[in-house]
């Protein structure tokens, strides 16, 4: 069954998941680090320019810099799964990006799978690791 566990853990899992799409759009990279915990991993395989990453403050710094390559980007996710087991849940998620780059509109669309973890009455991403889907680059505005 693709949701499970209390309706208080999925409620809070799916406020991560909003918080970290929230804060991509603000480019709030403050916000943003406070959805990771502080051992956790995230890993892109189909972006080798941005590699594995361990520690919560090296996942922020990545980003950080990752995000100069992708203005003014609207970022929406949802979940497709939560599953909760005690102070650990799996998510997967997707998600759906706009943003321009250079004369070209990008839209790109992709799925996370997650661990999460609950610390303190409160949820984090301890691994994500994301999948690009779909791509579509069109002219500027298209």
């Amino acid at each position: 069954m693709p949701f499970t566990g209390p309706d208080s853990d999925r409620m809070a899992l799916r406020d991560l998941l909003d918080t970290y799409a929230d804060a991509v759009c603000r480019v709030d990279a403050e916000a943003w680090g406070e959805t990771w915990a502080e051992d956790a991993r995230w890993e892109m395989p189909d972006y080798p320019e941005f590699p594995p990453q361990d520690g919560r403050s090296n996942i922020v710094n990545l980003w950080v810099e990752a995000m100069k390559h992708y203005p003014g980007v609207i970022f929406s996710a949802w979940p497709g799964s939560i599953e909760v087991d005690g102070d650990r849940a799996t998510m997967r998620s997707y998600t759906s990006e706009i943003y321009d780059q250079g004369d070209k509109t990008m839209r790109d669309r992709g799925q996370y799978d997650d661990e999460c973890v609950k610390v303190g009455g409160r949820w984090y991403f301890s691994k994500r690791v994301f999948r690009n889907i779909h791509r579509q680059h069109a002219p500027k505005g298209l």
